[in-house]
């Protein structure tokens, strides 16, 4: 699961990307526009700077701009820098491969070739979205499935 702290950080890259003459927005304004405690975000804030994704300008008519187009960041990227590798299991991992202790053959894991899949498929997913491409979706998203897409998606994982 995506944790706090990514979530709003990617809520402040979007906003920061929907900025697009690429002015510097304070801490407080994206705090308040985003509905990030202020303290939080900062904080966030400093560490996607060290990471090279942001760009600060103290005093007058500083803040925070993206460092990079918003077309060259993507989710999958940011969520590796902030929550680590996208794989569910150690032994799926590219970055960040583990074996599991327990397994005898990594080639033949069915275990493991199900949820290197998953993570290829996740990987493609958020690597293919940029913050340019997120900032131009609407605010609001129709976020749980209808009756019917809920059925439909549950009769065909079963088979």
């Amino acid at each position: 699961m995506l944790s706090q702290k990514t979530k709003y950080a990617l809520k402040a890259l979007v906003s920061l990307a929907r900025d697009r003459d690429g002015r510097t927005v304070v801490a407080c304004t994206l705090a308040t526009r985003e509905r990030i405690p202020r303290q939080f975000l900062e904080l966030i804030l400093l560490e996607l700077k060290h990471h090279g994704l942001l760009r600060s300008r103290r005093g007058r008519g500083g803040g925070y701009s993206l460092n990079r187009p918003a077309q060259d960041i993507s989710i999958g990227q940011v969520i590796r820098l902030l929550d680590g590798p996208l794989a569910l299991v150690g032994c799926a991992s590219q970055t960040a491969y583990v074996p599991c202790p327990e397994c005898e053959d990594v080639q033949t894991c069915s275990i493991r070739a199900v949820f290197k899949d998953v993570r290829d498929e996740t990987a493609r997913v958020l690597d293919g979205i940029s913050l340019a491409d997120l900032s131009l979706r609407p605010h609001t998203l129709d976020i749980l499935p209808s009756r019917t897409d809920r059925d439909h998606s549950l009769t065909s994982f079963r088979g």
